[in-house]
């Protein structure tokens, strides 16, 4: 009897133990909880103002430094990432660096969007040239950023000398071209590089019931014009002391993930996008402010003529003079916007 007693009691002490345990890890999710991007509020939103590496950055940096109406307050870290927060010229500015390529470019950007309040992305970098016509030193900023090597590599075809065997999702978008390119006067005119198809990015945004084939991204018109104005009132902006730089707004640009210096694929990205210059971020920094609904522009510098040298590339000979334009170039968009708004 005293066994069936003491049984019964170290049972229901168990029990105990596993109502108390059980409760004690169960956390019921609030009903009120959100998830999704949370930033601190600012009245009117921050102009980011952002390079891709260091060179680039010391440039904007020593600019803020020296001008007594522009200052950085505060620096921040995410990820590793610093986000530099001040003002210029009485307006909320947000500076940070990239890093180099398309992947570093959408995360960082994307970040910074989720982060903080931008109103507006004015980028700054060096570029290679794609069009011939332009020297180390020029600045343009293109209108339109397109993907160069978003692309099928396909095996030949046999039997078709010349030709290659296609995945079927891409002839049917190959069968597309002739509608879209006659319907849109800034369309690729695509054509295989060797055994390289190019093909474009699929994007989703609020207002799509799916994704949709995006052939490129095409800068805020208001900042466009902004630029057109900042670069007319500019002085003359001397290379090495021994050229004009000469400064347009207009045109393509083309970005990839490789560090293009190989002459024929920078001819063949001229046929194809009609491409001024090439480099490894604008696309992408134009896809995310594109499906976040935020006005970007790109300021590019021409630090060399992508694969048009003969031996080792001299774009290390000018990637600090002509950031330096670049930058000169950037404050005068910046003064343009901060007296227009």
């Amino acid at each position: 009897m005293l066994r069936q007693r003491l049984y019964s009691a170290r049972l229901l002490v168990l029990s105990l133990v596993v109502i108390i345990m059980t409760g004690c890890q169960s956390t019921p999710v609030k009903p009120d909880t959100e998830y999704g991007p949370v930033f601190g509020q600012h009245d009117e939103g921050f102009t980011a103002v952002v390079v891709a590496y260091a060179p680039e950055m010391e440039g904007i940096l020593g600019r803020i430094e020296a001008d007594p109406n522009a200052s950085i307050t505060e620096t921040l870290t995410y990820k590793g990432i610093k986000y530099r927060i001040g003002e210029y010229h009485d307006k909320p500015i947000l500076v940070f660096a990239t890093g180099m390529s398309i992947a570093n470019a959408a995360m960082s950007m994307q970040m910074a969007l989720d982060y903080f309040p931008v109103k507006q992305v004015v980028f700054m970098g060096i570029a290679g040239a794609v069009n011939p016509a332009w020297q180390p030193g020029d600045v343009i900023i293109p209108e339109r950023w397109y993907y160069h090597d978003e692309s099928v590599y396909a095996n030949p075809d046999p039997n078709n000398p010349g030709e290659s065997i296609l995945p079927e999702y891409y002839a049917r978008f190959m069968a597309e071209q002739p509608a879209r390119k006659a319907a849109d006067p800034h369309y690729p005119n695509y054509k295989p590089f060797h055994f390289i198809q190019p093909d474009e990015v699929l994007i989703i945004k609020d207002g799509m019931d799916k994704p949709q084939d995006t052939a490129y991204f095409t800068a805020s018109d208001r900042l466009l014009r902004a630029a057109e104005r900042a670069m007319q009132n500019m002085p003359a902006q001397m290379i090495l002391n021994e050229r004009e730089a000469k400064l347009t707004v207009g045109g393509n640009g083309v970005t990839g993930s490789v560090f293009l210096d190989n002459r024929a694929y920078r001819k063949w990205t001229r046929d194809v996008f009609n491409a001024e210059v090439t480099e490894m971020e604008s696309a992408a920094i134009g896809q995310v402010c594109t499906i976040n609904d935020v006005d970007w522009v790109i300021i590019r510098a021409i630090s060399d003529l992508a694969g048009g040298q003969e031996g080792v590339n001299v774009e290390h000979i000018y990637d600090k003079e002509v950031s330096r334009v670049g930058a000169n170039v950037l404050f005068a968009v910046m003064d343009e916007l901060a007296a227009g708004q």
